[in-house]
Formats: structure tokens, sequence, C-alpha cells
């Protein structure tokens, strides 16, 4: 049973990553100069997908709650801040989404609202994520790091890494959901941004090499963990190919396939850790009859539905989307 929970907690934060992922890269997108109808095209593109990305982070969060609650409690003492930032950066998001429509000579701050709430949110995701790796100082199960103990030069780096993933994610979504100006404009950003993500991931080899980071050791007690980026690079020598040929059909998928990478290496050098490296998964577990009780709920009828929702609503919406001769 605690093997099923950690399964469907790991499914649960990469289908999160993915969804919301260029959906908040779109929103980091959004502060770069854009006309008007070029930022409704963009907006049109993820209008059907962004509420039902996000719940994904509300289902994480209800598996850790109840599942992992030693993990939980733990992490957000950690993350308080880190978590506040983000969501509030969710809901600002939101609002701005329903309130440039309704709005003339105020729109500008909505648009910003947009996406300075999507830079903010991926930022703190990353920082959270960079925090974990380079290890939270924690004694006897109990976080000991204050409210800063997340933040570290580290973290901003991975912050800032993820909003460049995200928002290459972003843009390789709308090369394959706009046509015209919105998806040349964004196939022109594709190899620009993915440079950007080239660059974050060597100065984070580099620090973590400097650093002497716990996490290096896993690659050497684990060489197998070389398969997952080596995966990653023929996906990104596809995403390059596919861009020379303009192909809109690969770009968002091979950035999808790095991103998987990217979190299997993450969660096999972590295991069997769920705060690397202080509480492992059994420690972490919650009662078997409380991981039992949630299955016959969650994980019997909920998340099954959500999958087939998510399935049924890209299938509905699959294929480009349209747009007005000349404009878009």
């Amino acid at each position: 049973m605690v093997t099923f929970w950690v399964a469907l907690l790991a499914i649960s934060i990469l289908v999160y990553l993915l969804l919301d992922g260029f959906d908040l890269g779109v929103g980091i997108l959004f502060l770069l100069p854009n006309s008007e109808p070029r930022r409704r095209a963009m907006l049109g593109a993820i209008a059907p997908f962004w509420d039902g990305n996000e719940t994904w982070l509300v289902v994480t969060g209800v598996i850790l709650w109840g599942g992992f609650p030693v993990v939980y409690a733990t992490v957000l003492s950690a993350f308080y801040l880190p978590v506040i930032f983000m969501l509030l950066g969710l809901v600002l998001r939101g609002v701005a989404f329903e309130f440039r429509n309704k709005s003339q000579r105020s729109r500008w701050i909505w648009d910003l609202s947009f996406g300075g709430g999507s830079l903010v949110a991926s930022f703190m995701q990353g920082a959270m994520v960079g925090a974990l790796v380079q290890g939270l100082p924690i004694a006897n199960g109990q976080y000991m790091g204050g409210t800063f103990g997340w933040f570290s030069t580290f973290s901003v780096l991975c912050g800032v890494g993820l909003c460049l993933g995200y928002a290459l994610l972003g843009a390789c979504w709308l090369v394959r959901k706009r046509g015209g100006i919105v998806g040349d404009v964004a196939r022109a950003q594709v190899p620009v941004l993915a440079i950007g993500v080239l660059a974050f991931l060597i100065l984070v080899f580099s620090h973590a090499l400097l650093q002497h980071l716990p996490i290096l050791h896993r690659w050497i007690e684990r060489p197998y963990l070389f398969v997952f980026p080596a995966i990653g690079v023929g996906a990104a020598c596809v995403l390059a190919s596919s861009i020379l040929r303009h192909d809109d059909y690969w770009p968002f998928h091979m950035v999808s396939l790095i991103f998987v990478m990217a979190f299997g290496t993450l969660a096999v050098s972590f295991w069997p850790y769920m705060v690397p490296f202080a509480i492992t998964i059994d420690e972490a577990a919650a009662p078997h009859a409380s991981l039992a009780f949630m299955f016959w709920g969650e994980g019997l009828i909920i998340f099954p539905l959500m999958l087939v929702y998510v399935v049924t609503g890209f299938h509905v919406f699959r294929g480009k989307f349209g747009s007005a001769p000349g404009h878009y």
C-alpha cells in the first residue's frame, strides 16, 4: 500500500510539472513585448486547460497530507514562505486571467499580474526543489533551519532554471497549438530558451561538484542513473532537428520527455528517501489503516477520474487552435 501511494504521489507531481508547467511558461512569456492580439492568442492556447492543470497541485498536497504526514509537516515547516508566495502567485495569475478581458485602461496591470504571478510561482517551485537537492537542516525528524533555511545560492539558481524550463515548455506549447505570428515568435524563442536551460544545467552541475552535494554520491553508487540524461540528450537532439525543420508536433513532446527524465533522475537519486537524506518512505508513511481508507476514495475513484478528465480534455482540444487570418 505504501508503494501504491508513493507511485501516485510521483505521478501527481510529474503530471503537475508537465501540465501546469506549460501554462506557467506561457505566463512567463507574457512578460515579453507582445501585441494585444498575440496576448489573446497566447491566453487562448491555455484557456481550456489551466484550471484543470492546477488541480494536480491540490492532489499532491492531499496525498502528502493523508499518506505521508511527517513529510507534509516537515516540508511545510521548511518551505512556509516559498509555499505562501507560490500560492499567492497562482492566485494572482488566476485573478488576472479573468479580469484582463473585463478591463480596458487597467489591462496592462492584469497583464503584468498574470506574467508576474507565473514567474513568482515558477521560481518558488524551483527554489524548493533546489533546497531539497542540497539538503534541508533536519535533526531527529525536525526541521532546524529557521525561516530562511531553504534559501541559498543553489536554490536561487534552481528557481531561475525552472523558470527557463517552464518558459521553454510554454514556447513549445505555443508552437504546437498556434500558427501565424504567435507560432513563429515562439519557434524563434525555443533555441534561446534551450541554450538558457543548458547553461543552467552546466552551472548546477558545477555548483554541485564544488559543494560536494550528497546527491552526487548516488551517481557513483547507481551508474544506471546515466540512462536518464542520455535519453534527455537524445530528446534535445530531436527538439533541435524539429525546430530547424519547422515541425510543430515534436518540440513540446521532446521538452516534456526532458522534464520526465529530469524528474526520473531526481526520484531515483532520492530513493528510498522522501526528504533527502533525512526521512525515508517507511518513516514518512501513515499507518496502513489510513492508507487503505484513502485508497477506497481517492485512489480507486477520484484519481482515475482525474486522469480520464485530462485525457478527454486534451483529446477534445487536440490539434492547432484556429485564429483570424493576419492577426495571430
